[in-house]
């Protein structure tokens, strides 16, 4: 499973008029029933929220006050993300007839036409604010501070990657939190710059919007929309005839052969390096020490001892972490016996969260063999998000090779290792 949280604004998306309709919440109980997890990400101030939404429970974390405030349903606690607006721009305000006038744990907002008085108390306090419109409402929150921010303290909270996240919504405060999801959808209700940036804008409206992509994220985890995320895609380089040739950065297989010293290794930490700066989790195993200097990735093992999987397991927990597993320190008859100890535990950890998004297998001719049989568990027959990299591609699991989507030939023999390929 790809997608593991649903992310969604409460009004103009899930809501029509302040109100949830009996459709849009049992679509998402349907939702959490496959095991995703919904999160709420809302300008309104959580006591109103709470009022007048009796489905908050489905949720497992709610951002409200436009990414300033998290709330966790099933304990009732709420943690500010930021320091409270201070009181004295509330007392100017007050002063200066400003009304209606709400001040949050940590928002203040009013409506227009009062954005004019806002702006120039914050000016005249000297105070380092923005503010925020959304619909004719005004928002005061600390620099910094969107529902991107709150959104991405939840998930680091529920330790999921936002490459694993979907979020929905129709107004301006929206473009944050929707930029920096996997998949951004928009209802059709949306502000038109909101959807000329979605990934995909729904067919219908408000809640019924949200049934569709709860729908499509049942039925085959958003595989039908895959063509459009091409954003996300990171490019190779190019064809002999100038075509651009990009990796997704899901859903790939890739095989990168040719002889030793050809520079594979060169290559593959090219490839890494673009997926790792943009925030998907990295796994390498790599049996030589090839990958011991990889920037940003944590080195488990080395010549004098073998990683152990609990230890690599604790480092990929954390979404932003990255891990490289030096199999110097396990002999080289046993190093396909851990490898096939391994790889079930993060199959296991990829169906239950999504991650690591991307398994890099260096000597795979080695790991794999043409003997290597898995089983259902440790191989699903499409292992997407990996990079196979070998001296011998004939020599790599049949099972293995066939998921692989491309192949990259390196160095003088790279062309005969891309022919055998296809043979």
């Amino acid at each position: 499973m790809r997608y593991h949280i649903l992310a969604a604004d409460y009004d103009g998306t899930l809501a029509r008029d302040g109100r949830v309709d009996e459709p849009t919440l049992a679509a998402l109980q349907r939702l959490g029933e496959t095991g995703r997890k919904l999160v709420l990400v809302t300008g309104r101030q959580l006591d109103d929220l709470l009022a007048v939404f009796p489905g908050a429970s489905l949720f497992a974390r709610i951002v409200a006050e436009n990414g300033a405030v998290l709330y966790r349903p099933d304990t009732r606690e709420t943690r500010d993300l930021a320091a409270p607006v201070p009181a004295a721009l509330v007392d100017t305000l007050r002063g200066a007839g400003v009304t209606p006038l709400a001040a949050g744990r940590v928002i203040v907002s009013t409506w227009q036409p009062w954005d004019t008085t806002v702006l120039e108390a914050i000016r005249t306090l000297g105070l380092e604010l923005q503010v925020v419109f959304n619909k004719g409402a005004v928002m005061v929150l600390p620099s910094g501070v969107n529902k991107a921010s709150g959104l991405l303290a939840a998930l680091d909270d529920l330790k999921v990657s936002p490459h694993n996240c979907v979020g929905i919504g129709d107004a301006e405060n929206d473009h944050a939190f929707l930029g920096v999801c996997e998949c951004a959808v928009a209802v059709s209700n949306a502000l038109p710059m909101l959807k000329e940036k979605a990934d995909w804008v729904t067919a219908a409206d408000h809640g019924a919007g949200v049934v569709e992509i709860v729908d499509r994220l049942v039925r085959d985890d958003l595989a039908a929309l895959e063509s459009r995320l091409t954003r996300h895609a990171i490019p190779l380089g190019a064809t002999a005839a100038g075509a651009a040739v990009s990796v997704r950065p899901q859903g790939d297989g890739v095989l990168i052969a040719g002889p030793s010293g050809s520079g594979k290794s060169t290559l593959t930490s090219a490839m890494i390096e673009p997926l790792m700066a943009a925030g998907y989790q990295i796994c390498v195993v790599d049996p030589e020490g090839d990958y011991a200097s990889l920037p940003g990735a944590i080195v488990l093992g080395d010549q004098e001892r073998a990683p152990s999987p609990p230890e690599i397991l604790d480092v990929l927990a954390a979404p932003t972490r990255h891990a490289v597993v030096n199999l110097l320190g396990v002999p080289l008859k046993d190093r396909p016996a851990f490898f096939d100890a391994l790889l079930p535990r993060l199959q296991e950890q990829r169906a239950r969260v999504g991650r690591p998004h991307w398994l890099v297998i260096d000597e795979a001719h080695h790991l794999l063999p043409p003997t290597w049989n898995p089983a259902s568990l440790t191989l699903p027959r499409a292992l997407t998000g990996v990079i196979l990299i070998t001296v011998h591609p004939e020599h790599v699991a049949a099972a293995v090779l066939e998921s692989v989507s491309v192949v990259v030939g390196v160095g003088g023999s790279g062309a005969d290792a891309i022919r055998g390929f296809c043979a």
